[in-house]
């Protein structure tokens, strides 16, 4: 199953002309393409997915989204992967 995980972003860069930014996953921190959200800025929580934010979301909506996923089980497989629970 694909899925798109929230995550804040911590910087914004220009690499290769295309705005990227450090985005924080509960820990991991991976480079994402902002593109598609040139207004994100440093604080604010974006939907990931493989690589790309897709929107800005509030950090209440983010905790939501990882409420909902551990109702479902899905945080074990995302712990497996990539990304984590944001803390706190």
């Amino acid at each position: 199953m694909c899925l798109a995980i929230p995550g804040r972003v911590m910087e914004t860069f220009r690499q290769r002309d295309m705005l990227m930014g450090r985005v924080d996953f509960g820990g991991i921190s991976k480079e994402i393409c902002l593109e598609h959200v040139p207004l994100a800025e440093v604080g604010q929580y974006v939907i990931v997915h493989v690589g790309f934010a897709l929107s800005v979301i509030d950090e209440a909506e983010a905790r939501q989204v990882f409420a909902f996923l551990a109702t479902m089980n899905e945080l074990d497989e995302l712990r497996q992967g990539e990304f984590d629970e944001i803390s706190g």
